[in-house]
């Protein structure tokens, strides 16, 4: 991003310049300004930006964003009421310098791996160093902008990633990114703490449509629960749906393969005669097949040709912790899904592994953000491993006690689980061993036990960031 403070004034809300700058880049995160940047100083519950002002101040900065100058202060500055909502609307007056393609993903689970998706398409169409995507999951108030703030003139499209876990997120991130392509990919059990319903969830998802241009694209599944919500959202505007129903805008015929499926797209796009494209999808389960359908609705809505929809999919490949088949030391199949974890994606998942090589084990952490609901759900999930001849389950976490009910062997220790696991993988090391619990139970531990190298440390980094260091909520996706 490339301006100066007196193009932005207008956009932002009861901010006061103290002189006008030019800047190149925009950071939130004291430790490493670049020079010549502008810095915007959060604030956060155990964090503030404030106190590193004087830090910052040495590292060449062109400009701050502060909420109030400390004394002394004489670098060009604009004091705002709030500098999270600042950082917005920065995002959103450098959003509206590019006429392209935008489309944001939103939905409970699979947010990441249909963004995923939809860049491999983008980068087929328009190659790779052309097209924006989000990175990692900085899907939150302080990534999306981040994020927008990358676009650059040679950008052809772009796809954002948009994450909630309390009312009114969506709205709020809609409104600085202005998606002309809106995704709601699902509405499941997520974020039951603060969202209460699975109605409550749709309703927030659907704000990335209620909020598009007259002009914008609405992409949401033809055979939800929710369906009729979302489509009245979109009103007038124009709606491309995707399903394995026979209804569906996109749809497809599908069979599994070894890790994979092998599609057969059905378009029934309005205006246009039926037509059909056959592709392999390398990412395993039903869920998968209805995220690849999910990307194609998108990019169709973007614009983007059949053929590079086929190569772009074809050359995706799952994301990291989310259903990656690896193999541990012993020889046994690991299916590591330890991003995240909700009832919903944990039963996609057990889907995936009843389809596996027997014998066939689960091991699962905590589901977090259950609320008052944590126990139900829980013993839900051991019922249904259960139901689907789950050979062996093994639980880590106070809630995950509750798996017990349905025979799995709970642990208060993950030594004694990986003891566990251990002693069962020596007796059968061709088993199919799947990993997966809520980010904070660092579920990859597990994993990178089994395999003999040690756990990323991102992964094993904590929940709560700072904002200082800009990074994104978690517990926002799961496959």
């Amino acid at each position: 991003m490339r301006a100066n403070l007196a193009q932005m004034i207008p956009s932002m809300t009861g901010a006061r310049m103290t002189r006008n700058a030019s800047f190149e880049g925009v950071s939130t995160d004291s430790r490493s300004v670049p020079p010549g940047s502008l810095f915007v100083a959060l604030r956060g519950e155990t964090f503030d930006a404030h106190d590193f002002l004087a830090q910052v101040g040495t590292k060449g900065v062109a400009a701050v964003v502060v909420e109030a100058l400390p004394r002394d202060w004489t670098a060009p500055a604009i004091v705002v009421p709030d500098t999270l909502a600042a950082l917005g609307q920065i995002a959103n007056f450098w959003r509206g310098q590019f006429a392209i393609p935008v489309i944001g993903v939103t939905g409970s689970n699979g947010k990441t791996t249909v963004k995923e998706m939809i860049a491999a398409i983008l980068g087929a169409a328009h190659g790779e160093s052309r097209c924006l995507a989000t990175r990692g999951n900085l899907n939150n108030e302080i990534g999306v902008p981040l994020t927008l703030m990358r676009l650059e003139g040679a950008h052809q499209a772009a796809v954002i990633e948009m994450g909630m876990n309390h009312p009114g997120e969506i709205a709020r991130l809609s409104a600085i990114a202005q998606p002309t392509v809106a995704l709601v990919n699902n509405a499941q059990r997520e974020h039951q703490e603060f969202m209460h319903t699975v109605e409550a969830v749709a309703l927030e998802n659907g704000a990335a449509i209620a909020g598009l241009a007259a002009d914008g694209v609405a992409v949401y599944p033809s055979d939800d629960t929710y369906t009729a919500l979302w489509r009245a959202l979109a009103g007038g505007r124009r709606s491309v749906t995707f399903g394995v129903d026979d209804t569906a805008s996109v749809g497809c015929t599908h069979a599994a393969t070894e890790f994979g499926s092998e599609m057969q797209v059905l378009l029934r796009l309005d205006g246009e005669a039926p037509r059909r494209f056959a592709l392999h999808l390398a990412a395993a389960g039903l869920h998968n097949v209805r995220n690849a359908l999910a990307a194609i609705a998108c990019a169709l809505a973007a614009g983007v040709p059949q053929d590079a929809i086929v190569r772009g999919l074809e050359a995706f490949a799952p994301v990291s912790g989310r259903l990656q088949r690896k193999r541990a030391s012993c020889g046994a199949t690991l299916i590591d899904d330890t991003y995240n974890a909700n009832p919903d994606s944990v039963r996609a998942a057990i889907d995936v592994l009843a389809q596996a090589r027997a014998p066939r084990v689960l091991v699962l952490g905590d589901m977090g953000e259950v609320g008052s609901q944590g126990r139900q759900f829980h013993e839900e999930i051991g019922a249904y491993a259960a139901s689907r001849g789950i050979d062996t389950v093994l639980a880590l976490g106070d809630l995950a006690r509750h798996l017990a009910a349905s025979g799995a062997r709970h642990f208060e220790r993950i030594e004694q689980l990986l003891a566990a696991l251990e002693s069962l993988l020596g007796a059968h090391p061709d088993a199919t061993v799947l990993v997966k619990g809520s980010r904070f139970m660092r579920m990859e531990r597990v994993v990178a036990h089994l395999a003999g190298a040690p756990a990323a440390a991102d992964a094993a980094a904590p929940d709560a960031a700072s904002p200082d260091a800009a990074s994104p909520n978690t517990g926002k996706e799961s496959h």
